[in-house]
């Protein structure tokens, strides 16, 4: 736990409706509706401004002072009782100038709804870029124990499967040893192994022995960190914390974003 938290420190934010404020009055908030409701029009071809409404407050993170949507406090306590507050934007007909103004209405209500009752937000951020692997792949006896217990916990009979079946799993078990998240966690890391799969041909429906496994195992890590030394993906969690905390109101200042 403590190896996660030096990788991954947690910020304890407080938040009140502040920061929301601020950024339904600054000059990015237009800009940054448009792109989302862009954004939305290709997925929801038949929704209401209440639906289009939903899915942009579940787009927005602390960073514009909204508490994560999927919280069900928070989307039961604030997100539907400002919706029932601001009322009937269900019946109105979708446009961006009503996406516009309807969503400034809402985004008001959470923020009056976030100041009546503040949340409690674990964050935390990290980067991959591959050094992670680079210190795990730079120490063969740690590689060569991991690898050989990988192997070993691997289920099913791994001379009767396919590379493809028996790599992304074994790769999943070598994730924290690598300082990777687990596979399907982050949409753009999936893309990088994907990608690395698909190069390396790591797919293929072949069986391989236990010697060329690990090499292949090994070979798509180095590639994985080639890819992120380039391209680092920064990756970025909230948490509600539902617990109180002792003297919160005194000991926490409101989050800032910025």
């Amino acid at each position: 736990m403590a190896a996660g938290l030096k990788c991954d420190p947690i910020v304890i934010l407080r938040i009140d409706g502040d920061d929301l404020h601020e950024f339904i009055k600054s000059p990015s908030f237009e800009p940054k509706m448009v792109s989302i409701f862009s954004e939305l029009e290709l997925d929801l071809e038949e929704g209401s401004v209440r639906d289009y409404i939903m899915k942009t407050l579940e787009k927005l993170t602390v960073e514009q002072g909204i508490p994560p949507a999927s919280d069900s406090w928070v989307m039961s306590n604030i997100i539907e009782t400002a919706l029932q507050t601001c009322g009937g934007v269900e019946q109105q007909p979708i446009s961006q100038e009503t996406f516009l103004v309807e969503f400034r209405k809402v985004a008001e209500c959470v923020a009056q709804k976030l100041k009546d009752q503040p949340v409690i937000v674990a964050h935390s951020e990290n980067t991959l870029d591959g050094s992670g692997i680079k210190r795990f792949l730079s120490n063969k006896l740690e590689l060569d124990k991991i690898l050989e217990t990988t192997l070993k916990n691997v289920p099913g009979n791994r001379h009767e499967k396919t590379p493809k079946e028996y790599l992304r799993v074994a790769l999943d078990a070598v994730a924290p040893s690598a300082g990777l998240p687990p596979l399907g966690t982050v949409d753009q890391m999936d893309k990088v192994i994907g990608d690395v799969f698909k190069v390396l041909a790591a797919d293929d429906e072949k069986v391989v022995r236990e010697d060329e496994f690990k090499e292949m195992l090994a070979e798509i890590l180095g590639s994985i960190m080639l890819q992120l030394e380039g391209n680092p993906i920064s990756v970025s969690t909230d948490s509600v914390v539902h617990e109180p905390l002792a003297s919160a109101s005194t000991l926490l200042q409101p989050s800032n974003s910025s």
